[in-house]
């Protein structure tokens, strides 16, 4: 699911990027708005549940608090990064609403670029991991495990990373 949501974030940040200098918050701003909080729902929910559920129970406080700030640094320099791209295109200028537009747009392009780059990157570094747990499933339990069962959250955190239930 967190690939999903990268791509639909990426699709929303590039329909934010057409935004018009005489533009309509309804028309321009609303729907692209949407879809790219849908896209982040999509993407960093699934994430969360998978680091948290990747470690073990009584480390999941320190799961949670680093993946917490890794959102907020990851966000910060995102933010600074994108803002210097804005910047370099023109929308320093004060006054000038094309120049600001072009420099808005450039930022949202670039901020789809990362998202589609992270896509990328999540499908094969977490879309790999659904066959090794399914082929875990599928082997008869060993000596260790009297019950056979696999890791609490392995194969759903796996599936739904990846698009699929």
């Amino acid at each position: 699911m967190a690939v999903t949501g990268l791509v639909v974030l990426a699709a929303g940040l590039r329909w934010l990027a057409l935004v018009r200098p005489d533009g309509n918050y309804r028309v321009d701003v609303l729907p692209a708005s949407l879809v790219a909080a849908t896209g982040m729902a999509l993407a960093f929910i699934p994430s969360l549940g998978t680091a948290i559920s990747s470690a073990r129970p009584e480390e999941g406080g320190l799961a949670s608090g680093i993946v917490n700030t890794s959102y907020q640094i990851g966000s910060a320099l995102g933010l600074a990064a994108m803002t210097a791209l804005a910047a370099s295109y023109g929308a320093g200028q004060l006054g000038d609403a094309n120049a600001l537009t072009s420099g808005v747009s450039a930022a949202f392009i670039g901020a789809a670029g990362i998202a589609v780059a992270g896509a990328l990157i999540a499908g094969a570094t977490l879309c790999g991991r659904r066959s090794v747990v399914q082929a875990a499933e599928r082997e008869p339990a060993t000596s260790g495990t009297s019950t056979g069962c696999r890791p609490p959250g392995s194969r759903r955190a796996t599936t739904s990373l990846c698009g699929s239930t």
